[in-house]
């Protein structure tokens, strides 16, 4: 940290908000998630016939009440990297004749259990729209029209029956599709060249417009920013499948390195970075090929993932075991912070930004944790989704903010203070989302909302712990929550709060 931001603060921090400086529409479908078959996220997580809490199809309700207060919109399946060589015939029909087959992605075994018809049925509990993906891996174009033909033509084709026969006879309307999954990484089964995978996605979003031209599809793009062809891999990528698609996906996630938490609680930056570079690529491939439309972003992965030490770990073996637990981080409250960063982030780039979904919902880098036959409870990132999806409604305002800054060995300087807001001119309701990267003091803010006509404060919610790395447990469910933040004071249209050193914040006015 620099000398500077080691002085005592002198004068508030100052976040303006100003219906000016609209970013777009709060889009619904940031608010999305992800399940995969992996680990124990389908199988032991969101499904357990045995449970005591298990309904009738073998879900747990306890789980389902947990996704809808989250508050999911949509929800990616089933992969991730499984869907690369997934038959999703495997998992249709009579499930005492569903074959067992290997999960090459994962070293698991897969049952078939669940298939796309308990999955969307799962997904009506739970109040969620269905974001199918096709395996543009081990198959291709017909594969994914079968698959587009079973779930959403209405009847009166071979497979449009027998999902009727199947028990659903009206069709689930699905209306985006991923084109494969991460086609760029060597470990994808499958794994192609930017020239191999934008042409192959390129004939399957055509084919698949061809039968529904309202489909919305989204093409693969790099599975991190620090891959070595990223930029270059959308630009071809899009030069093969522009006309054909509507979004290009973002895979990104992140994790303290070496005890270095100032720049953990920086890596929004690196998010934005990968935000405009893929932007700016995305247009480039319009003017270049003089097309109108532009393309949008699907930030369709999204998290803080321990990914070195589960590599370090050896969890995945030689043997095929069923629903392993794997990659089950549990995570800490400056892992939350970041995490509640990071969805700051997205809403602020919503202009380009128009869906996000969390990697993953149950179990596996998720939210939400179950135990078998036992309890499920909420993680610490489970509060900051769970709230902004909540008070956020109306415009998306990106706010300006004056504040100190900070050196990051890994991400250069970065503002003390980050901020995001929401107002609905139609009710007067707004919010404000904050997060304090200070790691050594409380930062006084004055929120300036005179334009907004804020005369009260509604709620103001702080995550935070005087232990940074505390954790929820399966011991102890409960150690971190929010907490009321009393500090927080309107005075003509100012809003003054005090936000603890790496906290997330919310607050509610009207």
């Amino acid at each position: 940290m620099n000398d500077q931001a080691g002085i005592q603060q002198a004068r508030p921090d100052r976040v303006t908000l100003d219906p000016a400086e609209r970013v777009a529409d709060l889009k619904p479908r940031l608010f999305g998630s992800f399940v995969e078959h992996l680990g124990r996220c389908v199988y032991n997580g969101i499904y357990e016939p045995g449970h005591p809490l298990a309904d009738a199809q073998g879900f747990r309700r306890d789980v389902v009440e947990l996704v809808r207060e989250l508050g999911t919109t949509t929800i990616r399946y089933p992969g991730g990297n499984f869907v690369s060589g997934y038959r999703w015939e495997d998992g249709i029909g009579p499930r005492e004749q569903r074959p067992v087959r290997r999960d090459l992605a994962w070293h698991s075994l897969e049952t078939n259990q669940i298939g796309v018809d308990e999955f969307a049925a799962w997904c009506r509990l739970t109040g969620s729209e269905l974001m199918m993906a096709v395996n543009l891996g081990t198959r291709g174009v017909q594969e994914a029209l079968d698959l587009l033909e079973y779930t959403n033509h209405p009847s009166g084709t071979t497979l449009a029956d027998a999902r009727a026969a199947n028990g659903s006879p009206e069709p689930y309307d699905i209306r985006m599709w991923c084109l494969g999954n991460e086609m760029d990484g060597p470990w994808q089964v499958g794994h192609m060249s930017a020239d191999e995978y934008g042409a192959l996605a390129a004939r399957t979003a055509s084919a698949m417009k061809m039968a529904d031209p309202s489909l919305e599809l989204v093409v693969c793009g790099s599975s991190g920013s620090s891959m070595p062809t990223f930029g270059e891999w959308e630009r071809v990528v899009l030069e093969h499948a522009y006309d054909s698609v509507d979004l290009v996906s973002c895979h990104a996630y992140y994790q303290e390195r070496g005890g270095d938490l100032k720049s953990f609680l920086a890596s929004s930056l690196d998010m934005q970075y990968f935000i405009d570079t893929v932007v700016a690529t995305a247009d480039h491939v319009k003017h270049k090929l003089r097309r109108s439309k532009s393309i949008d972003l699907s930030f369709d992965e999204w998290n803080i993932w321990y990914l070195d030490e589960h590599r370090e770990s050896g969890e995945i073996t030689e043997g095929w075991p069923y629903a392993p637990r794997l990659l089950e981080d549990v995570y800490s409250v400056a892992d939350a912070v970041v995490f509640g960063n990071l969805l700051i982030t997205l809403l602020k780039n919503s202009d380009r930004v128009a869906s996000a979904s969390l990697a993953q919902l149950v179990n596996v880098i998720a939210p939400i944790m179950t135990e078998p036959g036992g309890p499920s409870w909420r993680q610490t990132t489970f509060f900051p989704f769970a709230t902004t999806r909540r008070l956020a409604r109306g415009d998306v305002l990106r706010p300006r903010i004056s504040t100190q800054r900070y050196d990051t060995a890994a991400h250069g300087e970065a503002d003390l203070i980050d901020s995001v807001a929401t107002f609905d001119s139609v009710s007067g309701k707004g919010a404000v989302f904050l997060v304090n990267r200070d790691v050594e003091a409380s930062r006084n803010v004055a929120i300036d909302a005179r334009s907004l006509r804020a005369t009260r404060v509604v709620e103001a919610s702080t995550l935070a712990d005087d232990d940074v790395y505390a954790r929820n447990t399966l011991a102890d469910q409960t150690r971190v929550g929010l907490s009321r933040n009393e500090t927080a004071t309107v005075t003509d249209g100012v809003i003054e709060i005090t936000l603890p050193p790496v906290s997330w914040t919310a607050v509610a006015f009207a």
